[in-house]
């Protein structure tokens, strides 16, 4: 396959999965000396820095992050149409550095650390509460037979008389 036709696949073309796990930026040099890695994934929360563009030297938090536009928009990085409205602006991942995380992601942050990410699971196991809907749901289908069963023999009974 010819590289254009390689690139333009890999871009332009990408399935959803392909395109949401390109949506990684670089670190900034404290965050890359802390955890070792140049780049991470962007979330929602992260505060970043525009290093490259129009809004260059714009800081502030991501409020969204769109696979489907490659891009993400940040909190002051808006335009204005001509009616005087504003509007967000979708910036490239590669246009931006990330200068703060969202820590509310244990499982995020495990992995960045370099720690086993099974740790980051609470300690109410979804696992353990999908055994208790199946217990409950269990003794509701139990409960449901017992009633028809009920119904059945007051059925019967009523027959024989």
């Amino acid at each position: 396959m010819k590289p254009t036709k390689m690139r333009n696949k890999q871009i332009y073309y990408a399935t959803m999965k392909t395109a949401s796990a390109q949506l990684s930026s670089l670190l900034s040099e404290n965050l890359r000396k802390k955890y070792g890695k140049k780049s991470v994934r962007v979330v929602e929360g992260d505060s970043v820095k525009v290093i490259r563009g129009e809004f260059t030297g714009v800081d502030g938090k991501v409020t969204k992050v769109s696979a489907a536009n490659n891009g993400l928009t940040i909190e002051g990085v808006k335009k204005e149409k001509l009616k005087g409205e504003k509007y967000d602006v979708s910036v490239h991942t590669s246009n931006i550095e990330v200068t703060g995380l969202n820590t509310d992601d244990k499982w995020r942050m495990n992995k960045l650390e370099g720690k086993n990410v099974r740790d980051a699971r609470p300690e109410n196991d979804k696992k353990v509460e999908g055994k208790k809907t199946k217990m409950e749901n269990e003794n509701q289908t139990a409960e449901k037979q017992v009633k028809k069963s009920q119904s059945a023999n007051k059925k019967s009974k009523m027959e024989e008389k």
